[in-house]
């Protein structure tokens, strides 16, 4: 299959709502992989997932999810599950109701949409639950539920809405690894969060909305790379501190230096992450003692504040 064919691809894709914009002349190319979506409410996430789910259908441009167009809806059904932070399940339905007659829905026979249903709710931790109504769950329950009825197909390609939240600190971490493992299966993981620190643990890459508009996309690092306006931070942990600290600000690269209050290391603000790696090398070689290097930008968090500039 090509490339595209792989991929989630949209090429100049925009959406109004009347007079409203959704999103304006979107081009992103997703790969397998966990992809994040990030911006603040308003910025166009959720609208990006419900076109890529077919549920709204942009009024310019093209979208190709694996190949498929969202505009034909029972072939895309077939390879995307789509989890929005909206409770979707009827008062009546338990557990295990809902998730078999979401499948009875994809055309499976009873028996066959029994034995998924029943997976998807084990893989959630949920089995225990699985025979009371979906209206007597817990907060982070409900949004496991909607995830079972996501992935109860085995799709390739699952689109989550702030798949975490509500989730104890256990769960969620379980929910992570299961993104990872379907990552690595070379499914695509498609999910929005607001929990930037989330976001650098578990994305492959990111896509930064603001406005409608896409501000930049790829791997963190990339990204960061890429923008030039303001200085790489880094911490570095060493011993006797104000000396490495000397050495570097003759570095004209160097921008500024804040030194911990405990003397064994600093944030150093360099123009040239190159010429920095080069000038620490050369001050460890004359002796002097480094015991770590650690970007202190190439996170969501500060990458959102440089092109967004924050919610």
């Amino acid at each position: 299959m090509s490339a595209e064919g792989q991929a989630v691809v949209f090429e100049e894709v925009s959406k109004f709502y009347g007079e409203v914009l959704g999103v304006n002349r979107v081009t992103l190319n997703i790969p397998p992989g966990i992809t994040s979506l990030v911006g603040p409410n308003g910025s166009g996430k959720t609208t990006l997932m419900n076109l890529m789910t077919g549920l709204i259908h942009p009024d310019h441009g093209r979208i190709l999810v694996r190949g498929l167009s969202p505009r034909d809806p029972e072939a895309l059904m077939r390879i995307t599950g789509y989890a929005t932070q909206y409770d979707t399940a009827p008062r009546w339905a338990t557990g295990f109701t809902f998730l078999t007659t979401s499948l009875l829905l994809f055309g499976y026979e009873r028996r066959e949409a029994e034995e998924k249903a029943w997976k998807a709710l084990e893989r959630l931790g949920l089995t225990e639950a699985a025979n009371r109504k979906v209206a007597a769950y817990s907060k982070g329950m409900r949004q496991r539920v909607r995830l079972a009825q996501a992935i109860a197909h085995d799709p390739d390609v699952l689109v989550l809405d702030e798949p975490l939240n509500g989730l104890d600190p256990l769960v969620r971490a379980e929910t992570i690894d299961l993104f990872r493992a379907w990552a690595a299966q070379g499914k695509h993981v498609i999910l929005s969060s607001h929990v930037l620190q989330e976001v650098d643990v578990i994305s492959d890459q990111v896509v930064l909305i603001a406005n409608g508009s896409i501000v930049a996309e790829g791997a963190i690092r990339d990204v960061r790379e890429e923008i030039d306006e303001h200085p790489s931070q880094y911490l570095v942990r060493c011993r006797h501190a104000s000396e490495v600290a000397s050495l570097l600000f003759a570095e004209a690269h160097v921008t500024e230096i804040k030194l911990n209050e405990d003397g064994m290391g600093m944030l150093v603000m360099t123009r040239d992450r190159q010429q920095f790696a080069r000038s620490l090398a050369r001050i460890a070689l004359d002796g002097h003692r480094i015991d770590g290097v650690v970007p202190a930008d190439e996170n969501v968090d500060a990458l959102y504040e440089y092109l967004i500039g924050g919610e």
